[in-house]
């Protein structure tokens, strides 16, 4: 008809990139892609940042792997080869290494974007197709601190135990090391929201980022001294008489240990230690202790320490001493990172986890996932070492000489770089799924082309424990394999294909009944309910229960119902500055990239606005070195050394760099020491030096 519009069929879906999972609407007219926010899905209401905006320009990319690629020896190119092909020697290279070297020779690395049914399919392949205990993912390096604090506190770990629209509701919010201005954009709405009506927000940050540019107030401690600063503020309410008696003898235990050990943290020590002022922390917690309702809520700032266990634990004393969780508009929390952050870590790729968040230790777990597999449940390996351990060892005699790797760039996202890259040359076997080339693609023997986010139907948690389905809404490049069907083929020539399945309806829902009894029960959220579009948390232990949007509101889930006070101390952090490394780097996101940049760096919106690594020197220091705003400068550790572009700027402390971790590099500068709870590495603060770069330097 004259003056006809075609209009695209759109697909409602979620956003590739944070723990957010914006509601999307993807469409296609005349061969190009369209993208737009869902005012319908209540986390973003329509917002999108630059990154999900710009999602779209991964799909139909040029450098998109579309057939497998292998070596013919370990010094050769990369070539494109068959899937038989490829599949042949990934299958030759395992039995060979398990032959020789044991069971656990082979391992798998996975990664918080995977979907759950991913996820699970993964943690299942390692003990049941590989009978390996060699398992582990990058969320070792993101939610692992903040998930022990959790379990130890409350007796489970989900990031935010409250839809993320509770923040507006409350009166007074503790943001610690949480830029969400930047990395979650979307999220602001509901902080800009409370603010609108007279909410008072604190944000505890060495950096003056845009978070806390529009906060009440802003706490800037030395990089590594939260824990110091959170025992500290829980002193002063304690001395003040501000702490909740009546909820801590009704809903807590332990209280008396953990107000003995804060006796220790008297304001001038803290300030000592800190360098916050006894008065900004006495009107921090005026501002907590007055307000109607209030929040506590953590992050990778606080958590990416050697001593980050501690340091969340910190805090969830002091929401518990305020008798914030549970209550309606308060709480405590902690804000997940990656896209399926939360329910990555629910369902076993984790080394000491089976799915539902059953530990792997436990018998009555292990028998009850054995029973759903159809193992018997001895066969099922032992907990294996975390992520970074694993990756340290690859190679020896005693650890894993062939490594499968799914959705993680290693290489630009562990700690001590230049360490695992060595170690990842002592493999006798690599093997990465991936959909472009990444870092650690270009160094595997196979490289297996891989679907991405809106090529294939699945399930993600987000940070509220908001479990959504992710729709397909675009067709694979021709000779392109989903994860799930690269896992059943493998386990098929490994023998055991009888006891997986390759397609995402059928992996979710022997998941549900994996999950079914759990700490993390996804047995009553069906697909069906998801497609309903019903708005379903987990635990929702059947098909006729609402599920648990928030938690902690009768009792916690622990033997008694009630939730664990857990006394800590402060320690310095491994590194401290001294004459060689006088200064203290600390990492962190930006707001056009995300994690190992392997998606971002590729998109040619956000690679022309962000385009190289930079360093953030405050003016004193770089005065100091002889640089200007613009020019290189360089960085070097104990580790390595780097070379990055300088920004100037008196948004952080004068004894403190900042980097972002989105380019190759970075990472080879943070230290490696692990927290002895969760094993997370200590990215967030290392001694650096800081000069200008030799004349002759790239």
């Amino acid at each position: 008809m004259l003056g006809a519009v075609d209009t695209p069929r759109q697909t409602a879906t979620h956003c590739p990139y944070c723990a957010l999972q914006c509601g999307m609407l993807l469409s296609k007219r005349d061969g190009e892609w369209e993208v737009a926010g869902r005012p319908d899905f209540p986390v973003n209401r329509g917002g999108l940042c630059v990154k999900g905006a710009t999602a779209v320009e991964l799909l139909d990319h040029p450098e998109r792997l579309t057939v497998p690629l292998i070596r013919d020896h370990r010094d050769a190119p990369l070539r494109p080869a068959s899937w038989t092909t490829a599949l042949d020697r990934i299958e030759a290279e395992i039995r060979r290494a398990q032959r020789h070297h044991g069971l656990d020779s082979v391992g798998c690395f996975g990664g918080g974007g995977l979907t759950n049914e991913k996820s699970y399919q993964l943690g299942k392949f390692a003990r049941v197709a590989l009978r390996s205990s060699a398992i582990d993912y990058n969320g070792r390096f993101c939610m692992s601190s903040a998930a022990v604090a959790g379990q130890r506190a409350f007796g489970v770990d989900r990031g935010l135990p409250f839809p993320l629209s509770d923040v507006a509701a409350a009166d007074a919010i503790l943001l610690v090391g949480s830029n969400p201005a930047d990395t979650m954009p979307p999220a602001m709405q509901w902080f800009d929201a409370g603010r609108a009506r007279g909410a008072r927000h604190i944000v505890v940050d060495p950096r003056v980022t845009p978070t806390a540019a529009v906060a009440a107030q802003h706490l800037q401690p030395v990089p590594g001294t939260d824990l110091a600063l959170a025992n500290g503020l829980l002193h002063i309410a304690i001395r003040d008489g501000l702490i909740d008696h009546d909820y801590i003898a009704a809903r807590t235990t332990g209280f008396d240990s953990v107000r003995r050990a804060v006796r220790a943290y008297w304001p001038e020590r803290v300030e000592r230690i800190t360098g916050v002022r006894e008065a900004a922390m006495t009107a921090a917690v005026r501002t907590l202790t007055t307000a109607g309702t209030a929040m506590v809520l953590t992050a990778r700032g606080a958590e990416q320490h050697s001593n980050g266990t501690d340091t969340a634990q910190a805090f969830a004393n002091l929401a518990l001493a305020l008798g914030l969780p549970g209550r309606a508009g308060s709480g405590y929390g902690t804000i997940t990172g990656q896209g399926n952050g939360q329910g990555g870590r629910e369902h076993g790729q984790k080394a000491d986890q089976l799915p539902g968040y059953r530990k792997l230790s436990d018998p009555a777990a292990r028998a009850h996932v054995a029973a759903v597999w159809g193992v018997p449940p001895d066969e099922l390996p032992r907990p294996g070492l975390s992520a970074y351990e694993m990756l340290d060892g690859l190679g020896t005699d005693s650890g894993v000489r062939v490594l499968l790797v799914l959705a993680s760039n290693i290489v630009v996202s562990a700690p001590d770089g230049n360490r695992v890259l060595d170690r990842l040359g002592k493999l006798d076997f690599l093997v990465v799924s991936d959909f472009f080339l990444s870092e650690t693609a270009e160094l595997a023997d196979v490289v297996l082309p891989t679907t991405q986010w809106a090529e294939e139907d699945g399930t993600m948690t987000n940070l509220e424990g908001r479990v959504l389905l992710r729709a397909k809404a675009a067709e694979p490049p021709a000779g392109v394999r989903s994860d799930l069907e690269i896992l059943w083929l493998l386990a098929n020539r490994l023998g055991r294909g009888e006891f997986f399945d390759s397609g995402a309806r059928e992996v979710y829902d022997e998941l549900r009944r994996a999950s079914a009894g759990g700490p993390a029960d996804y047995a009553g959220i069906t697909l069906d309910r998801l497609a309903a579009g019903e708005e379903l948390f987990w635990p929702c232990p059947s098909e006729q229960h609402p599920s648990t949007p928030r938690l902690f509101t009768d009792r916690f889930p622990t033997p008694d119902g009630r939730a664990r006070f857990v006394p800590v101390r402060y320690r310095p952090v491994t590194e401290l500055p001294d004459p060689d490394f006088p200064w203290v780097l600390t990492t962190g996101r930006t707001m056009k990239h995300y994690q190992s940049g392997t998606q971002t760096r590729r998109s040619p919106t956000l690679a022309a606005a962000e385009p190289v690594a930079y360093a953030e020197l405050h003016p004193e220091l770089a005065r100091l070195v002889g640089v200007s705003d613009g020019e290189d400068v360089q960085l070097t550790t104990r580790r390595g050394t780097a070379v990055l572009r300088a920004r100037v700027t008196d948004t952080l402390r004068a004894d403190t760099v900042f980097v972002p971790f989105h380019w190759r590099g970075v990472n080879a500068l943070t230290a490696a020491s692990l927290d002895p709870h969760s094993r997370m590495p200590e990215f967030k603060t290392c001694a650096v030096a800081v000069s200008k770069p030799p004349s002759n330097s790239p």
